[in-house]
């Protein structure tokens, strides 16, 4: 897909990107390229949510028919399909680590933490699939020490609200 052709879907979904200084709005390249399909992917993502029921039956039977759809783009290609959830838990590790703060709050450093051990697990997998012993075990080191990150975080949060007695503890089984 080129920029021209990103650039034309947002204009068709009234999410016509704003135009850098300088840059000509017809003619997008290079990272202009990745960045029209982050905007791509953020109308797309908007789009679903405005459509999903909020109801708890509601809501999952909206996200399986997502899912269809985009099952019928990836099924016939299960690498690609892998790749682009690796890709999504990338996407959405930074996103929720970002804060408008120096240190963000432990409940988003246990969220970035619970995204990279999603993604260092499927890494994991993959690697094993391919026989890559190696691999798999550098890959299963960073999800064991983001799972840690994860549950300290979670204890953190619990020392904000005043659940623990100590931030000294540690995580509490």
């Amino acid at each position: 897909m080129s920029a021209e052709q990103i650039n034309a879907a947002l204009i068709a979904l009234g999410a016509e990107p704003t135009v850098e200084p300088g840059a000509r709005p017809e003619e997008p390249q290079g990272n202009a390229r990745l960045r029209l399909l982050g905007s791509l992917l953020a109308k797309a993502e908007v789009e679903i949510t405005a459509a999903t029921r909020l109801s708890e039956e509601g809501e999952i039977e909206d996200v399986l028919d997502t899912m269809l759809g985009w099952t019928d783009q990836l099924r016939h290609d299960p690498g690609l399909a892998v790749n682009v959830l690796t890709n999504r838990l990338q996407r959405t590790a930074i996103q929720v680590s970002e804060s408008d703060t120096d240190e963000p709050p432990p409940g988003r450093e246990a969220s970035f933490a619970a995204a990279m051990t999603a993604l260092y697990t499927l890494s994991a997998q993959l690697h094993a699939d391919r026989g890559d012993v190696e691999g798999t075990r550098r890959a299963l080191s960073g999800a064991e020490e983001a799972l840690i990150d994860t549950m300290q975080g979670m204890h953190d949060l619990r020392v904000a609200i005043g659940d623990s007695d100590t931030e000294d503890e540690g995580p509490q089984e």
